[in-house]
């Protein structure tokens, strides 16, 4: 735990949201696209949450309801940037909202992926008391601002843009990240001297900086560990990269817990996945909200599993979709199987190839392997469904359940028409529809008299 969070010092985070982000090339305000299905602004929250601030302001501009509306779960203090006139601009308009007192953290709404061990170090290294930038090194460090340091005492004594710096200076390749912490009272003391005597006629925050040498204040600097934490976003392509980062960093701790991922490059995690051991993972599987996979789970190449919790020993077998549901221990589904939301699963059921299960609970040993419906129902043990089977729950205006109890035997083609109650040890011939409770233990069906019609020709197409 660092030193400021130990203390009563109170930390304020404003994160930057307010550009365009023209090169995205789309109406959907930058902040807004997603990367592993969280919105870049989404994950930046999330993040700022987790240090327990007094307060997070965030500062909008472009498309700035649509961005309020995407979060409006979390607590956040709203500040608008009517005119995008700079960084420095951007921090001036959220002043009102800090105390002086406290200290402020500087995110960026297109910085999805700073982690809360990097600011943690970062807020070490602050102690409450000096600005304190975050950098980074890169090989490539074209188009960043670079920081020069006194050859002799390795201090802080600039920031310099791409487009300012010299020769020697652009052979710099540790660059500003833009992250920074700086106490407030500097901040209520520098932000209204800011100008913007530059190309861009904007007003820069790295402009503190040089408020901060010429006051002889000493500027402390963390350097990411990880440099693609402070990557940002403007470009598809740039979106795309961050999300493979993503995925192969969550893919590789997955391994790490003792999953077993086939091919770690195509998986894609959007949410959180838990898994328990020698859990088994195939290739082009999509894991979205809260997954959870038991102890030897099985799952094929190709499926898509949203918001379902998966037992011990579960197999579930390729091209399947299984969202907001339970599945039980030693189940197998798929391959090709449907399992909709409200559906619980107990022990050893299977779901064949084809088969929809929506809203239902199907109990222990059941089965229904080919080509049915089960919806609004409830299934007991030890049930055979036929292939073609189908609930019929809808009449068009309102929905009904049906009810089959235990050791009951369905045979292929059949409609049951809900509200019906399949008794316990029926047997149901196939082809039937039942629109009645059947007895238990007797074999039930609807049936015409099977007839054969003499001289009948099969209709031929109009000439």
């Amino acid at each position: 735990m660092s030193k400021l969070l130990e203390t009563a010092t109170k930390i304020y985070v404003v994160v930057l949201a307010a550009g365009a982000g023209k090169r995205m090339h789309s109406a959907l305000p930058k902040v807004l696209h997603e990367v592993a299905g969280r919105s870049l602004i989404r994950h930046v929250v999330d993040t700022a949450q987790s240090l327990k601030p007094e307060k997070i302001c965030i500062v909008i501009g472009h498309g700035a309801a649509q961005v309020k509306q995407s979060l409006t779960a979390a607590e956040i203090t709203w500040v608008n940037q009517a005119q995008q006139l700079g960084t420095g601009h951007a921090l001036l308009q959220a002043l009102p909202h800090l105390d002086v007192d406290g200290i402020t953290l500087v995110l960026y709404g297109d910085v999805p992926l700073i982690s809360q061990d990097t600011l943690h170090k970062l807020i070490h290294v602050s102690a409450s008391e000096y600005l304190t930038i975050l950098t980074a090194k890169f090989a490539d460090p074209f188009g960043y601002g670079r920081i020069v340091r006194d050859p002799v005492t390795s201090k802080i004594t600039a920031i310099v843009e791409q487009k300012d710096a010299t020769q020697e200076q652009q052979d710099i390749n540790e660059i500003n990240t833009g992250i920074m912490l700086v106490p407030n009272t500097l901040l209520h003391s520098w932000l209204p001297q800011l100008k913007n005597n530059n190309l861009q006629q904007e007003y820069y925050l790295t402009d503190i900086i040089d408020l901060a040498v010429k006051a002889g204040l000493e500027i402390k600097s963390f350097e990411a560990e990880k440099k693609w934490e402070v990557l940002g976003v403007n470009s598809k392509s740039q979106l795309v990269e961050l999300e493979r980062i993503y995925q192969t960093n969550y893919a590789f701790n997955l391994m790490e817990k003792g999953a077993r991922l086939l091919d770690p490059a195509r998986i894609d995690i959007r949410g959180e996945l838990q898994c328990g051991s020698d859990v088994s993972i195939d290739i082009n599987c999509i894991f979205e909200g809260s997954v959870i996979l038991g102890d030897s789970v099985q799952v094929g190449a190709h499926c898509v599993l949203r918001n379902v919790k998966i037992a011990a020993g579960a197999i579930i077998q390729p091209f399947c979709l299984i969202e907001d549901a339970e599945i039980g221990e030693a189940c197998k589904i798929g391959p090709y199987a449907r399992i909709r939301p409200g559906s619980k699963l107990d022990s050893q059921v299977h779901i064949g190839n084809f088969v929809e299960v929506k809203n239902s609970q199907i109990g222990r040993l059941s089965k229904a392997n080919h080509l049915s419906y089960i919806g609004d129902s409830t299934v007991g043990q030890n049930v055979n469904i036929g292939a073609g089977t189908i609930t019929c729950n809808y009449d068009g205006v309102n929905k009904y359940r049906t009810v089959i109890e235990d050791d009951v035997f369905i045979g292929s083609d059949t409609q049951l028409i809900a509200p019906v109650k399949i008794a316990r040890g029926s047997t149901i011939g196939a082809g039937s529809t039942i629109t009645k409770e059947t007895p238990e233990n007797q074999l039930t069906l609807s049936r015409s008299k099977q007839v054969s019609i003499s001289n009948w020709k099969r209709p031929e197409k109009n000439k």
